[in-house]
Parts: structure tokens; sequence; C-alpha cells
């Protein structure tokens, strides 16, 4: 019996050791692949920041790097991703909020199985599935209450995009919801607060942080998304002020460029990366920005 005892104990210390080293494998090889990313946009982008100046990238308002007379300002398409990402945040932070609130703290099991599918659903239907939904219907739609609308503009892209990300919120914000301890909700309720109040004013600020992480992953999604604005949006490259107007954003013109008819090594192939970096960049600030809010938020509650 104590050999059998013994043999048991070392199988179950090298199951739980190979487990071990497969996690480590895992987060080893997830930490290689962001570098690799990393290393072939600057590698390749170091080409074209030696032939442009970098002042000219981040001042210049025209990016027009196939014409005859090429710019390569960055910033018109840059204003084209923070304009369709602000949208899209719009629309979709307070549905998605909303509806993992509900899922949470209103909705009964029955609900709650019939309302997460179609979430999921939503969630896996193709982009551009979305970004002809945006161009034949939102679009022709939102001309009927603004006259005057183009027909390829942020707004409908921005729009369709936050129906898109919403799934993404909404079910890990459910999931932080319904991690917060059920002491709190009782202890709530004792008091005498209402279940909406205990929702809005114990369990959403006790879940703040992963909400935060929810938002910053729909964001993150808002970013990179390319077919939607590049169907719905149009691709004229221009500075954007307003959703109303139409625009390019990185992504979409890394996708109308990157097609094959570049040769590779010239500077117009190189700045498709030099735009990846700039977005990769905006990113990043996004992130550290939803990372000191979600510090903020955290200690003010």
């Amino acid at each position: 019996m104590a050999l059998n005892r013994d043999f048991t104990v070392k199988r179950v210390r090298w199951g739980e050791r190979l487990i071990e080293e497969g996690l480590r494998l895992a987060a080893v090889l997830a930490v290689l692949i962001v570098a690799g990313i990393v290393w072939v946009l600057v590698s390749e982008s170091a080409s074209f920041f030696a032939e442009v100046s970098l002042l000219e990238f981040v001042s210049e308002t025209r990016w027009t790097p196939t014409f005859a007379d090429p710019h390569y300002g960055i910033a018109p398409l840059l204003t084209g991703t923070f304009m369709v990402t602000l949208v899209a945040l719009s629309v979709a932070v307070p549905l998605g909020v909303v509806v993992a609130i509900f899922l949470s703290e209103f909705a009964g099991d029955r609900v709650r199985e019939i309302v997460k599918p179609i979430l999921e659903l939503l969630a896996g239907v193709p982009t551009v599935v979305y970004g002809y939904f945006a161009l034949l219907f939102v679009t022709p739609l939102l001309q009927v209450l603004i006259p005057g609308l183009p027909g390829f503009n942020i707004l409908s892209a921005g729009v369709v995009m936050g129906l898109m990300i919403i799934p993404y919120i909404a079910s890990l914000s459910e999931d932080a919801l319904r991690a917060v301890p059920q002491a709190l909700r009782d202890g709530s309720y004792a008091l005498g607060a209402t279940k909406l109040e205990t929702a809005l004013r114990v369990v959403l600020p006790a879940a703040i942080s992963g909400v935060i992480g929810a938002i910053i992953l729909g964001m993150a999604r808002a970013v990179g998304e390319t077919m939607i604005v590049a169907i719905a949006a149009g691709t004229e490259v221009r500075m954007v002020f307003s959703p109303l107007e139409q625009g390019a954003t990185v992504t979409a013109f890394i996708a109308q460029v990157a097609k094959g008819d570049l040769a590779v090594g010239t500077l117009p192939y190189q700045s498709i990366f030099a735009a990846g970096v700039a977005l990769l960049i905006l990113t990043l600030i996004f992130n550290f920005f939803a990372v000191w809010l979600q510090r903020r938020l955290r200690e003010a509650y």
C-alpha cells in the first residue's frame, strides 16, 4: 500500500510539473510572438524613417505615399482612427455595461441562456458582413435622420463597429460583476438599498477593474478593425474632425495598399510598416490611459 501511495504521489507531482512547464511555455511563446511582431514593424519601418523625418511623419497633414508627389504625414489616418474608435466606444460602452448589469443582477437563468448565445453569435459574425450592413442599411437610415450625410461616413462605420464590440464588453463585464461576493449584495440589501441601487453603487464599483479591462479589450478591437471602415467609412485620406465626414483609418490604408502591387523595399511599401508602428503606439497610449483610469477609479471606490 505504501509503494502504491508513493507512486501515486510521484505521478501527481510529475503531472503538476508538466502542467507548470506547459503554462510557462505558453507564457514564453506569447512574449516571443509579441516581440516578433514588434521586431518586424520596427525593422521594416527603420528604413522608412531613414528617408522620411519623424517631424514630417507626425506634423504633415497629407498622406499620399503612392502618389507622384508623395507626402508622409500620418495625422489624417490617426484622426480617422481616433474618430471611428470614439464613435464605437460611445455606442458599445453604455450598451455593453447595461447588458452586463442586466444579465448579472436582474436576468433569470432562462433569460440568460437565451441572451448569452445571441451575444456570442454577434461576436462571430464576419466583419465584412458588418461592413455591408453599415453601408447598405445603417447609412441610408442615418441619411434620413441627417440630411446631407455622405454615402461613406465615419458615423455609420463607428455605430456598427460599436454594435460589433458589444459582446466583448458585455460578456467580460458580466463575468466581473458575477465575481463580486454575494456578501456585498446582502449587506446592501440589509441597509435598505434597492436592487438597482445595489447594482450601480455596490456591485459595479466593486467590479470596476474588470469592467475597465473589458472596455480596453473592446477599444483594442475597434482600433484594429479593418473591413467595416474600409467598406463604410471610405478610403479618402483626409483630416477628420467630425463623424459626419468620410475618412480613412490606419488599418483601412494598410488593407488598401498591401495587395502585392508595391515592390518590396520601396518607400511606399515601408510606409505600411510605419503606419503599423503608429497604430501600435496609439494602442499603447490608449492602454496606458485606461490602466491609469482603472487605478484612479479603484482608489476612488
